[in-house]
């Protein structure tokens, strides 16, 4: 039994094919191509290369869900242009598991695109979406959240629960989830009033004031409850995503053709009244999307960045060194 705003103890949760964990790893990562190339010698999306101790975000992300659920029910979104990159770091996966879309439509058309193929065989599920390109320090805190986020979706069906983090800064680049009561007797757990995306850094600096608390992106709810959300907002992206899917081949031209539209920017900003803010208050969590904001993370953890030290410095271990022809396998 799940007691209401406790943490609940990851091995004794069920671990049924009902819940599905949606890995997005479909960005291309445009604005770190400068640092990744710094690391591995080619502009790689960040997702795939190895930022901190060893570890690729998609790897480290993939590990964090294998709390979450069985890798059976791990499924993730890539690009067609990334499939030698992501091969050796998702070879775990079950085959049928990587969703492939042709092209990078921006988030939205990449979660219709998974979450109209996850419904093929898994119309019943509860999915939690999480990006693959977050820093996040404590695994088992940050899936326990995870769990409690199921476990309300079991409880409100039609409702969205979203992770939020309190804010350290007025960061302009994110969203925001603005508090409305609470939820029931679950620990700090909000209706929510508004959500707002990347609001100027005033505005931000005035939802900060009023407790808003940004917006993870990590996402919990009822497959068919999203599907039917996502029917209502963005009926021709729908239809059109339906038609393609009928087709025995689509080509990266077709779907590059589609309108490019933001998940957040389209949907969670309409629909505030359907969502629950489940606040994540401790972990560390910082959206990589910037080499301003992972050096930010490596200063909180007292570690100079590794690209960072000159080369002969004893600082460079043996396993750095691995990472940069690790690397390279991927992009040779």
């Amino acid at each position: 039994m799940i007691i209401l705003g406790s943490h609940p103890s990851i091995p004794d949760m069920d671990r049924g094919p009902d819940r599905i964990a949606l890995l997005l790893a479909g960005g291309d990562g445009t604005r770190l191509n400068d640092l990744t190339r710094e690391i591995s010698g080619s502009p790689i999306p960040k997702q795939y290369c190895r930022l901190y101790c060893n570890t690729s975000l998609l790897e480290a992300t993939l590990a964090r869900t294998r709390l979450f659920t069985r890798k059976e029910s791990i499924h993730i979104i890539i690009n067609r242009n990334h499939l030698q990159l992501a091969a050796g770091q998702v070879s775990e996966l079950p085959e049928a598991n990587i969703l492939v879309q042709p092209a990078n439509r921006d988030t939205g058309p990449g979660i219709l695109f998974s979450l109209l193929e996850l419904n093929r065989t898994h119309p019943d599920a509860v999915v939690a979406v999480f990006p693959t390109d977050h820093y996040i320090d404590k695994d088992r805190a940050f899936i326990a959240h995870a769990f409690r986020a199921v476990q309300i979706v079991k409880r409100m069906p039609d409702k969205i629960v979203i992770l939020g983090v309190s804010p350290d800064r007025p960061g302009a680049g994110y969203g925001y989830l603005m508090p409305g009561g609470p939820v029931g007797n679950y620990r700090k757990t909000y209706h929510v009033k508004t959500f707002v995306e990347k609001p100027s850094v005033p505005k931000a600096c005035e939802i900060m004031a009023l407790g808003g608390l940004w917006n993870t992106f990590v996402m919990v709810f009822k497959l068919s409850r999203m599907l039917d959300i996502l029917k209502r907002l963005v009926p021709g992206s729908y239809q059109t995503m339906l038609r393609l899917a009928r087709l025995p081949h689509v080509s990266p031209e077709t779907y590059q053709k589609m309108d490019a539209w933001n998940f957040s920017s389209r949907v969670l900003t309409r629909i505030p009244q359907h969502i629950v803010m489940l606040e994540v208050d401790d972990v560390s969590w910082s959206d990589w999307g910037t080499r301003e904001s992972i050096e930010r993370t490596y200063k909180i953890l007292k570690q100079v960045p590794f690209w960072e030290l000159p080369p002969y410095r004893p600082e460079i271990s043996r396993k750095e060194s691995r990472d940069q022809t690790h690397i390279s396998r991927f992009i040779a």
